[in-house]
């Protein structure tokens, strides 16, 4: 290391003195292990101290004009960028008053004049051993932030791949791509945003909320894995028996969220959400839907969004009973089930964002052989 390098690396002191023979004595004492710095009043002890790289350790002189070490003391760690740094006072003060007074201030040890050499050495290592133990432990802090962060970030990616894995299943059997789980929680997102400037909705719908509700979309169909293939695949009208079985799509996604809940030992919010819409997609503002019938408020607000969602992209999208409508048709066809199948207020704002459905849905188009036609 040369001569340079060693002088950036060791730490540094901020001599702070009226007296040029205080200065030049813990100067000479204190050189060759330590870069000085001097100041020779206190307005240019805070000058210097708020520069950065700040000292690593203050030595500071009692009784000086204009501004003595008790105010600049005061000052200095009234500040939040020299706050952390150490303050050793320096005074021929000796009573016990005078100490506790400046220690009450925040610094951090009391050396009387004349010094003592070997004490300044002492008591100065002292302080300096606890600062780089010090900066240590905050570097060791944040290297253990940021691993905390990188795995947290890398649980969270793992969960929505299993999320969107699960969610797959469930529109594979049903000739449905992951496209239509992308659409339809973009849509959620949407409507969420839009709403949440609503009184109604705002409690529910903050924006934690609403990622929560982004994640949770996917899996609306996930209980379809539990309907039998000659009729969840059937080309054509389902009997009343039939439909009667599909209906229960609703009760196994139920089903499904809750064996995670119990296998938890609890729920979260992430987890209620995903329940709410499993369960409720398909129930009607006016009660004429399923599982419960329920109605109006009734409904969770997750549900509600999401049998917007839902609606419309069923509407755009060809199915093994049906073609695709144009989103302008499916626009119409929606605007008459406000207050019927769909709660008023979402349906409105639904209305007034279509442009923003119209970009989702050709953004997630599906490729060839897929459902969703160019329109």
């Amino acid at each position: 290391m040369n001569d340079a390098q060693d002088q950036d690396a060791k730490q540094v002191i901020l001599i702070v003195d009226d007296t040029p023979d205080n200065i030049t004595l813990l100067s000479a004492l204190l050189k060759d292990k330590y870069k000085i710095k001097i100041a020779t009043n206190g307005l240019k002890a805070l000058h210097i101290a708020s520069i950065d790289p700040s000292p690593d350790l203050i030595l500071l002189d009692v009784m000086m004009p204009e501004m003595d070490g008790y105010e600049t003391c005061r000052r200095l760690k009234e500040n939040p960028q020299t706050n952390h740094i150490p303050i050793i006072f320096l005074t021929a003060k000796s009573q016990v008053s005078d100490e506790e007074m400046g220690l009450k201030l925040g610094a951090v040890d009391y050396i009387s004049k004349p010094v003592s050499p070997p004490i300044v050495l002492a008591r100065v290592a002292t302080q300096l051993n606890l600062v780089r133990a010090r900066n240590l432990l905050q570097d060791q802090n944040k290297n253990l932030e940021g691993l905390v962060k990188d795995r947290t970030r890398k649980l969270a990616k793992m969960q929505d791949a299993i999320i969107m894995a699960m969610a797959s299943l469930a529109e594979t059997r049903d000739n449905e791509t992951g496209n239509h789980i992308r659409r339809t929680q973009n849509y959620v997102a949407a409507l969420a945003r839009q709403l949440k400037h609503l009184p109604r909705f705002s409690a529910e719908l903050t924006d934690e909320n609403i990622e929560l509700l982004y994640k949770s979309a996917p899996l609306h169909d996930i209980g379809k894995v539990g309907i039998p293939d000659n009729i969840l695949l059937k080309p054509g009208k389902l009997t009343s028996e039939e439909f009667e079985i599909m209906k229960l799509h609703t009760n196994y996604g139920r089903e499904t969220i809750l064996s995670v809940e119990r296998y938890l030992g609890e729920s979260n919010e992430f987890l209620r959400f995903a329940r709410e819409i499993t369960y409720s997609h398909q129930e009607k503002w006016d009660g004429s839907g399923y599982p419960e019938n329920l109605s109006g408020d009734a409904i969770p607000i997750s549900a509600r969004l999401m049998a917007v969602a839902d609606v419309y992209d069923a509407l755009i999208s060809r199915r093994v009973y049906k073609p695709a409508f144009t989103h302008e048709e499916a626009i119409d066809i929606m605007r008459k089930g406000r207050g019927t199948h769909f709660d008023p207020d979402i349906l409105d704002v639904f209305l007034k964002i279509t442009d923003e459905f119209k970009e989702i849905a050709m953004r997630y188009q599906e490729g060839e052989g897929g459902e969703t036609e160019v329109f």
